[in-house]
């Protein structure tokens, strides 16, 4: 499948046949059904993570095939206007997946585990993969092939960027058991390792650096890697002073995550009432 998604992806074509449909319609499959995803763990990396550009590949190219058609469920009341190619995903009960009536979204071609709970309104775009037992909560997005971890908690507001463009970079990942505050933000391909909890308010980016307070060390991204937010660390809110110019003399700071912690059990104790939700 790969060889034939990256042979038709560099023809660009302007027409496409009903074998072309058939292998886009295989993969997507595939997407949905978790035997491929956008990236995947590899111990060998420097994160822990490898892309694969040759599924973001076969997302465009869905893109690239499909026709605006009309979605919609009530076209006076509800007017819904997509690609062909990406209708709302196909769930059953047999899934294990909870959707709780109030105007959520799962977009075909990703992957959701069992077990997951979908408070609305929430949005699961294409390419994503979410493991089994995670929440995701009222107003969260989880961009396009974003890649969520198991029993993860992704809060109200909750922003998980998209990457597709360019193919070749790592989307936004959060591993296992983390937990996202509300209003936090995920964004540029950044990496939450396991058990990480990031407070309310808390926004990640490859621009802003996150001050490690609790073990004196300054995390950023590189001009080649993301930035990566430490196992257990507890990232809240914070502030720098601005120490030259008029930011000085106006007494100006700027905004900056700080890691105060690590987490242990009392972290846990706080966060525990989000199983009795599941």
């Amino acid at each position: 499948m790969r060889a034939e998604i990256e042979k038709l992806f560099d023809e660009k074509l302007t027409t496409y046949s009903d074998q072309h449909f058939d292998l886009f319609q295989r993969f997507k499959a595939a997407l949905n059904a978790g035997r491929i995803r956008a990236a995947e763990p590899d111990a060998s990396a420097k994160t822990g993570w490898r892309v694969n550009a040759w599924v973001k590949k076969g997302i465009l190219l869905g893109f690239r095939m499909g026709a605006v058609v009309d979605m919609s469920i009530n076209p006076a009341r509800q007017p819904w206007f997509d690609k062909a190619t990406f209708p709302v995903q196909r769930l059953s009960p047999d899934r294990g997946v909870r959707i709780v009536p109030g105007g959520s979204s799962i977009r075909d071609g990703c992957y959701i585990g069992k077990g997951v709970t979908c408070m609305p309104p929430m949005y699961i775009n294409t390419g994503s993969w979410v493991g089994d037992g995670t929440m995701i909560d009222s107003h969260a997005l989880v961009g396009s092939c974003a890649q969520v971890g198991s029993n993860c908690h992704v809060s109200a507001a909750a922003q998980i960027g998209g990457v597709l463009e360019p193919v070749g970079a790592l989307p936004v990942i959060i591993e296992d058991e983390v937990l996202l505050g509300g209003n936090t933000g995920v964004y540029e391909g950044t990496v939450v390792k396991r058990r990480a909890v990031l407070g309310s308010g808390v926004i990640l980016n490859r621009s802003t650096p996150v001050y490690d307070v609790a073990r004196g060390e300054i995390h950023r991204a590189g001009e080649d890697d993301p930035l990566v937010i430490p196992e257990g660390a507890v990232v809240v809110a914070g502030s720098r002073a601005i120490t030259s110019g008029a930011g000085k003399e106006w007494g100006l700071s700027l905004y900056t995550p700080v890691i105060v912690k690590y987490r242990d059990s009392k972290t846990d104790t706080k966060i525990q009432l989000e199983h009795l939700l599941r």
